[in-house]
């Protein structure tokens, strides 16, 4: 299901059908997350650790070590959102990525973070250089990935850190390319590999050459 939001997004997008798409994740896969995240909870008296594929993060308090409740980690990242979006930092090699493929494909963000942060998300990516489409989404991805990926005739190559997100695309859109990047080594050693995807990268070097052999560039 397409939450609202989304659905009126998706009305008003538009995308040439003549020319192949990549539908492209931002946190953890163009501007740094995880780090960025830690550093705004450590002051706050909490710290992340990798968790299980189906909560890849655990959030606990410093001193007790106590796992802190899901309401209370939205809260922290709605927060988060709020206060740091328009100031996020590329992860390396991602904008000059994004860049070179766009001369071989429309590019298209579809971003799981709160919508009241979206326009601050498109002026942080519009200042990196990367001034596409965004559209923000809430639950799985697989139904407003699948709705984008309709509207083109050519290759369609989708690129997300999040195994649920992958799966969710898998399972709504099998005939388009995954890509599933981890860059954070911390917490990409405890996810398991996905026969399904078309790559498995934690660099931008590998997943431009990957991205331009399956557009044919």
């Amino acid at each position: 299901m397409i939450s609202e939001p989304t659905q009126k997004q998706l009305a008003s997008l538009v995308v040439p059908p003549d020319k192949p798409l990549i539908i492209c994740d931002v946190d953890e896969v163009i501007v740094h997350f995880i780090q960025d995240f830690e550093n705004f909870i450590a002051p706050q008296g909490f710290h992340m650790e990798p968790g299980d594929p189906s909560k890849p993060y655990i959030v606990r308090e410093i001193k007790s070590g106590k796992q802190i409740n899901t309401p209370k980690i939205i809260e922290l990242i709605d927060t988060f959102f709020a206060t740091r979006t328009r100031d996020m930092k590329p992860i390396k090699g991602a904008v000059e990525g994004l860049q070179r493929f766009t001369r071989h494909a429309n590019i298209v963000m579809l971003t799981n973070l709160p919508h009241f942060a979206g326009d601050d998300r498109r002026a942080n990516l519009a200042a990196l250089g990367l001034d596409f489409p965004v559209i923000t989404n809430s639950g799985p991805k697989g139904p407003a990935l699948s709705n984008i990926a309709k509207r083109v005739a050519g290759p369609v190559v989708f690129i997300d850190d999040s195994q649920s997100f992958i799966q969710s695309a898998y399972d709504h859109a099998p005939h388009i390319h995954l890509v599933h990047f981890l860059h954070d080594e911390r917490y990409s050693k405890f996810v398991p590999e996905l026969d399904y995807v078309s790559l498995r990268s934690n660099n931008w070097q590998d997943v431009s050459s990957h991205v331009l052999e399956l557009l044919n560039a």
